[in-house]
């Protein structure tokens, strides 16, 4: 709670030292130069969509229907119940090992404080 209180006093603070610092212009001068903002291109997003739709629905038709869903579901349920708990322990080591590696490649990452 102190932290959160010291962090907003030195904020205040900080925001109120500088309001302003003088550049000669500087900034004024930066900003003249950079180009102009490009109007947003909405027709290559439209496109985009238009095409995800398009091959979500072939992929659809082609599959029969999802057809392949209901089949597989039939063949999970037709499974030994051995057969479902080694596939859930499998799954869970292998996502245990993502997550894991996912961390200590983040910890190896970082610089010591």
């Amino acid at each position: 709670m102190d932290e959160k209180l010291q962090e907003d006093w030195l904020d205040v603070q900080l925001r109120d030292a500088a309001p302003y610092i003088d550049d000669a212009g500087f900034t004024a001068r930066v900003i003249q130069q950079l180009p102009a903002a490009r109007p947003r291109n909405s027709s290559r997003a439209i496109i985009l969509i238009c095409l995800t739709l398009v091959g979500s629905f072939l992929t659809y038709l082609v599959s029969g229907g999802g057809k392949f869903i209901g089949t597989g579901i039939d063949r999970v349920v037709a499974l030994p119940v051995l057969w479902i708990l080694i596939l859930a322990v499998a799954c869970s080591v292998v996502s245990t090992s993502i997550a894991t590696a996912a961390a200590l490649s983040r910890v190896r990452n970082e610089p010591l404080a």
